[in-house]
């Protein structure tokens, strides 16, 4: 019921900048949050940060925290990811995920609906 379209990814040097956009679509006034996950090969997904639906409360990880900046755009159902002082760790495929449970948190259990993720690469 709620559709999720990622974008913004590529290449980018060490200590370089990034946005991510993500797109909904559908019942996109049923879900509570919105957050960005990522995925790195050989690694576990991981919670990156959220936004919630309602007054913008924003989460992050520990391991952006400073550096990545969460927003949205109601009238365009977008929500978007600022990504500065890129580091080479932070080279995964970023998804984007829509949560309907009435918390805010990035386990993912509590996200049903994802994109089809976006590759972010930081490589000098």
């Amino acid at each position: 019921q709620v559709q999720l379209v990622e974008s913004g990814g590529g290449l980018v040097q060490p200590g370089g900048s990034l946005r991510l956009s993500c797109v909904g679509s559908g019942f996109t006034s049923k879900y509570y949050a919105i957050a960005w996950f990522r995925q790195a090969p050989g690694k576990e997904r991981e919670g990156v940060s959220l936004i919630s639906n309602g007054d913008g409360t924003t989460r992050y990880a520990d391991s952006v925290k400073g550096r990545f900046t969460i927003s949205k755009d109601n009238g365009k159902n977008t929500v978007y990811l600022q990504m500065n002082s890129l580091k080479p760790e932070d080279t995964a495929v970023y998804y984007c995920a829509a949560g309907t449970g009435e918390v805010l948190s990035l386990r993912e259990n509590l996200y049903g609906s994802w994109g089809q993720g976006t590759q972010v690469t930081v490589s000098a």
